[in-house]
């Protein structure tokens, strides 16, 4: 009997230890981050994300991020994009609130894509949800960026950067 209740109280421990990992995030392969900006213009502006890592990894390729299909940007749940007021993101409005960020990777262009379902697990899209997309042109950086990073500037500029690779749009 106390072999048994020993048994019973070790798989509980050992399942809520499991459970604490998963409710961690700081603790996964691709942790979470935020980041957020107030724009000259007093637009808020923030990303909220996972970041993946290269790991070796060629972005482009059939088993890594492959150009031309849809990518989440990021890993994990969706990432967020959110303003606070409506803006023009590269000459286009985009209203008030919150989108879940896709992309379509191209070696010459890549398209950006804020759908309104931003509340999901990554890989779940709909392309009736889109609320705007937009193309903005690759770079090759001279810095290798192992993680996922977003940065955005006040005057707008937002800067997908990853492994050697750099999108950037802009917000008014």
């Amino acid at each position: 009997m106390k072999k048994r209740f020993s048994m019973i109280v070790a798989a509980f421990m050992l399942f809520a230890v499991a459970t604490q990992a998963q409710t961690d995030k700081s603790k996964r392969p691709s942790p979470p981050a935020k980041v957020s900006e107030t724009l000259k213009s007093g637009v808020m502006v923030s990303i909220d994300y996972s970041q993946p890592a290269v790991k070796g990894r060629v972005i482009g390729t059939t088993d890594f991020v492959p150009y031309g299909k849809v990518w989440r940007t990021g890993a994990n749940e969706a990432t967020v994009f959110e303003v606070n007021k409506e803006v023009k993101v590269n000459g286009k409005t985009l209203p008030a609130g919150k989108y879940g960020l896709y992309s379509i990777p191209g070696e010459k262009e890549w398209t950006i894509i804020f759908n309104k379902t931003w509340n999901q697990w990554g890989t779940k899209y709909s392309q009736a949800e889109d609320a705007l997309r937009i193309t903005a042109k690759p770079e090759k950086t001279s810095d290798f960026m192992e993680m996922l990073t977003f940065k955005i500037e006040k005057d707008g500029d937002v800067e997908m950067i990853w492994g050697n690779t750099e999108v950037e749009f802009k917000v008014k």
